[in-house]
């Protein structure tokens, strides 16, 4: 008898005293601050800036080639090593070319006799025709002789000149200041001026250049910047970053703006010179160009990280002042990794939620730590 009371009577006690509890805790979470970081709503100068990907390109490169066949004597070079105008880099037999110079200076002193002669067999015809012992067909003749060899003679000279050029071709040198690379060609090859491999690449790093690409769409704001930039200033600066996009790796300006937009992409290119001093930008290497457009003045911001995207747009969690929160609707302009400007929605000095937002909802209560408080 008892037990059937049990039965009938304490589990549905049991289950409004779970309910009671529940209810309780769930009146407890409510009443318990939620703990977030917030930022106020400030005005500023922001400087606006355009940023694109890009690779780095040597200022000249230079893939230097044997310009006369022969065999490699020598290679007088370290890869790697900083080479100026004029530094010998390798040498080729120069003895061949040696022997056709010394020929060509033979033939010509062999002429040079020949048009001694010719001259002193005009003087004496010229002296018979005089005395009438000679015709004046016989002294034109021999004066066309003369001239023939003075001509000959001419096309010695160039032979010589050739001869000579050749014999300098076999010492190879630098035809610009720049980094060697690696050697294309060992010693004891035969070598030949129209090898396409050539013997090693000289890249010129100093100053070097960063050509990178901006949607179309900043095309005018960069001409504006141009324009606005002062012509003593060098040109409109641009700052070559790493992966982030943020940290400066190098200082420069813009050289120029390409005369084409892309079709298939839709952007524009542009390259920009650094005097690359510190060696910190190499060829081939992938870096952002950033360029610096234009400042607004007394714009409102916030931290990027404190802009929510909803299914209504773009809205932030605002602190009233009894510490509950309320989701406000906004609108953006210009951003970047460091700052948004807040175009409308906020007015100024409205302390905002920037971390914690997944946890909130309107009218929740929060407790709030200002940014970089301990």
């Amino acid at each position: 008898m008892h037990t059937q009371r049990f039965h009938q009577f304490g589990a549905p006690c049991l289950m409004l005293a779970a309910t009671s509890w529940l209810a309780t805790a769930h009146m407890a979470a409510a009443q318990e601050a939620t703990p977030v970081t917030v930022v106020h709503a400030a005005h500023a100068d922001v400087a606006e800036y355009a940023s694109g990907i890009g690779t780095v390109q040597a200022y000249r490169s230079v893939l230097v080639r044997a310009r006369v066949d022969g065999n490699l004597d020598s290679i007088n070079f370290v890869e790697g090593q900083t080479v100026h105008p004029g530094d010998l880099l390798a040498t080729i037999d120069p003895r061949p070319y040696a022997a056709t110079l010394a020929q060509a200076r033979a033939k010509r002193a062999a002429d040079q006799a020949l048009l001694e002669n010719a001259r002193r067999d005009l003087a004496r015809y010229d002296n018979l025709v005089r005395t009438n012992v000679a015709s004046r067909q016989q002294a034109d003749t021999q004066a066309a002789l003369v001239d023939q060899d003075i001509a000959t003679i001419q096309g010695d000279e160039a032979a010589i000149d050739s001869a000579a050029l050749n014999l300098s071709f076999c010492r190879i040198t630098a035809p610009i200041e720049g980094v060697v690379g690696l050697r294309l060609i060992d010693i004891g090859n035969l070598i030949h001026a129209t090898d396409a491999t050539g013997i090693v690449s000289i890249t010129q790093v100093h100053p070097i250049s960063l050509v990178f690409t901006l949607p179309q769409d900043e095309l005018p704001a960069v001409r504006a910047a141009i324009a606005a930039e002062p012509a003593a200033s060098g040109g409109l600066p641009v700052a070559a970053t790493g992966q982030d996009g943020v940290t400066p790796i190098s200082q420069g300006h813009l050289v120029t703006i390409n005369n084409t937009i892309d079709t298939s992409t839709g952007t524009i290119t542009l390259k920009a010179e650094f005097p690359n001093t510190d060696n910190k930008l190499w060829p081939g290497q992938f870096s952002n160009g950033l360029v610096r457009l234009r400042t607004a003045h007394d714009a409102l911001t916030l931290p990027p990280a404190a802009i929510q995207h909803g299914p209504d747009g773009l809205y932030v969690y605002v602190v009233k002042p009894d510490q509950t929160v309320t989701k406000q609707a906004v609108m953006v302009g210009y951003q970047d990794e460091r700052a948004v400007i807040v175009t409308a929605g906020l007015s100024g000095g409205e302390t905002v939620v920037l971390s914690g937002q997944l946890r909130l909802a309107p009218g929740m209560k929060v407790d709030a730590h200002q940014q970089g408080a301990s």
